[in-house]
């Protein structure tokens, strides 16, 4: 059950993540952005925003830099044949990236490090509860074991699957251009701790 919601999960994910860019001009993505950057002001003061904008903006250089499709400036400056390919590349390359879903995709991904930036802003905070969630989560597992009941492998698998579908709910959330206050994004792995712990406490070794 739980590798069937898994996959059934990252399936949708994926078409949902393939999909937004086609329905969105980039332009959206990138008013979303300064409208949550200006809401990230007002929540948490000037410095933090823009720390969390210019985290941001690392990840997405880092993310250009690791990509394996090279730029027109970076394509070797050769004469003759070799050149005449360089240059061919150069043009395809260029022809089927720059449009418009390619320029969404970017602005969707710059939206989406933004929002993971501001996640991990809170991660100060919201570690403390997962360790409590999954110690919590152990100790009744150990507690039930004690008392010689029988572990349920039905609820780990309902937990271990609610908890794929709110990862992946967390993924969709960050990449659709709708608006998110920054407390609500502390919700999604809070969430997450909560499932963590449930499944932990109702794990089946099997024999």
């Amino acid at each position: 059950m739980t590798r069937a919601v898994a996959v059934v999960s990252l399936v949708l994910l994926l078409v949902l993540v393939l999909y937004v860019p086609s329905a969105h001009p980039p332009e959206r993505f990138l008013g979303q952005l300064r409208s949550e950057h200006e809401a990230a002001v007002a929540f948490w003061g000037p410095e933090p925003a823009h720390r969390m904008l210019d985290r941001a903006m690392r990840l997405q250089s880092d993310a250009a830099q690791a990509s394996p499709l090279p730029a027109a400036s970076d394509m070797p400056r050769t004469p003759g044949i070799n050149g005449a390919v360089a240059v061919e590349m150069a043009t395809v390359n260029q022809r089927l990236f720059d449009n418009p879903y390619f320029r969404s995709v970017d602005a969707l991904l710059m939206l989406a490090s933004y929002r993971l930036s501001s996640l991990l802003e809170w991660l100060p905070w919201l570690l403390p509860l997962v360790l409590v969630a999954a110690t919590d989560g152990a100790l009744v597992r150990v507690i039930r074991s004690k008392e010689f009941l029988q572990h349920d492998p039905e609820m780990f698998a309902v937990w271990c699957s609610l908890l794929i579908i709110t990862a992946c709910s967390t993924i969709v959330a960050f990449v659709l251009p709708v608006h998110l206050h920054p407390a609500s994004l502390a919700g999604f792995p809070i969430a997450m701790a909560v499932l963590l712990g449930r499944a932990i406490a109702h794990f089946h070794r099997r024999a």
